[in-house]
């Protein structure tokens, strides 16, 4: 999303930001700490919406301790009508989860019925696609808002399925200064230095694809390449090939961006088999642990809060406050982020979204262009990205045949069930999400 021009200020006063799903009071958290590290950002006005009063009040108090810790003067203010949140933003924080834990459970347990087994089920398969069409509706009511009361503001979305729902804010919605935030990149090659034993300021890289399944296509240390290094680390330590990302790597040359229990969804090779779910210790299920343990370090943060306890406060490194720091302040750095392909990735499609390094400064976010990745990495962002074009086409032209084409699309969903099953599945999951669907993608189809 390349600004030609200054950003500016949709307003006069402080920069002002808002956190729409600031109820994700953990992550809230994280990037307040970020943002009040900078020395120009401790004067900014948070503005927090949350439909969720105890949420949001126990956000506010979050950002209120965490901002007297870094010795921030920010204005902070808690706000149940979005709108109000929005009013003059300079920048919006989506991190909104549509039908919170009980749609996930729904996109779990469901499927399970079936056979068809999930990690983690938000960026593709039924999970991801069920929750994209759960959140689209507030994407666009949202766009509306921030097209009408900050219509200068950057979206910066971290809201999964990221890629889906980027897609659908490109093609549904006027915005254009949109780019999704993850942070698997980053955290990959943090964690493969760790595994080296590298520094990781020393380190360059390139990487580039589709979030959650971009792939590490320069790895160097000092002009050489720090691939022979991972190749006789996997070699002398054979617990290391029993993780996904590792057995793909080995089989397709370029070391993959996500996690095992991620990566192990966009592929049919995985968990449709006993042997290979016992071989790389695939945890089924492990997102629903993972809501659990979230809603618990929201509970302790709301009791810790009421009990006037001391917070730890930790930053995050998350790029959400590095973009808003480097736009606000001129200065310049590199991010990775998911935003339309518009020529970036040659051999992917024109309407992907793909995953990129970014250059930030007071002109905004300029995707990098990467060219073509190898063959083999391409042919399954390809897989990838028609599931994701097809969820999107289902919204926008109001088609729920499209819903039934994506789960067909989708590898691992086809890996695991006949057709009529994939159908039959679709269907129980719109009537379990039917009250959170656009009414066009209610129908129950059948076979």
């Amino acid at each position: 999303m390349t600004s030609t021009a200054p950003t500016g200020r949709t307003g006069t006063g402080a920069v002002k930001i808002a956190f729409i799903g600031a109820g994700s009071v953990v992550f809230t958290q994280g990037l307040l700490a970020d943002l009040f590290a900078f020395p120009e950002l401790r004067r900014i006005h948070v503005a927090l919406h949350d439909i969720d009063a105890e949420r949001l009040a126990t956000a506010e108090g979050a950002a209120r301790h965490i901002a007297a810790v870094r010795g921030a003067e920010p204005r902070i203010t808690a706000h149940p009508d979005r709108r109000a949140a929005l009013d003059g933003a300079d920048f919006v924080i989506n991190t909104v989860q549509v039908g919170m834990n009980a749609a996930t459970r729904t996109d779990f347990h469901l499927p399970a019925r079936y056979g068809l087994r999930q990690t983690i089920g938000d960026t593709l398969g039924v999970g991801g696609i069920f929750r994209a069409l759960r959140t689209f509706p507030l994407l666009r009511a949202l766009a509306d808002d921030i097209a009408e009361l900050c219509p200068d503001a950057w979206l910066l979305n971290y809201t999964n399925p990221m890629a889906m729902n980027v897609m659908y804010l490109a093609r549904a919605t006027p915005l254009r200064r949109v780019v999704g935030l993850c942070h698997s990149v980053y955290w990959t090659v943090r964690d493969l230095a760790e595994l080296l034993d590298v520094p990781y300021e020393e380190i360059t890289y390139l990487a580039a694809g589709v979030n959650h399944q971009a792939w590490v296509l320069r790895f160097e240390r000092g002009g050489r390449s720090l691939y022979p290094l991972l190749d006789d680390a996997i070699a002398k330590d054979p617990q290391l090939l029993r993780r996904v990302r590792v057995d793909m790597y080995r089989r397709l040359g370029y070391y993959p961006t996500e996690t095992s229990e991620h990566s192990s969804e966009y592929v049919p090779w995985y968990l449709h088999h006993d042997s290979e779910v016992e071989r790389l210790r695939l945890p089924i299920g492990t997102y629903l642990d993972i809501i659990e343990e979230n809603t618990a370090e929201y509970e302790k943060t709301r009791d810790a809060l009421a009990a006037g306890s001391p917070l730890p406060v930790e930053g995050t490194m998350e790029y959400a406050p590095q973009i808003i720091h480097s736009i606000v302040s001129g200065t310049p750095r590199t991010v990775y982020g998911n935003v339309p392909n518009h020529g970036l990735v040659d051999n992917l499609p024109a309407e992907a979204v793909v995953e990129v390094p970014c250059l930030v400064d007071s002109l905004g976010v300029q995707p990098t262009r990467v060219g073509a990745l190898p063959p083999q990495c391409a042919a399954l962002n390809r897989t990838y990205v028609s599931a994701n074009d097809l969820v999107v086409r289902a919204a926008v032209e109001g088609e729920p045949r499209h819903i039934r084409h994506a789960a067909m699309t989708d590898p691992a969903t086809a890996a695991a069930l006949p057709v009529e099953r994939i159908w039959d599945l679709c269907d129980d999951l719109v009537r379990a999400h039917a009250d959170l669907l656009q009414p066009e993608l209610r129908e129950v189809l059948g076979h």
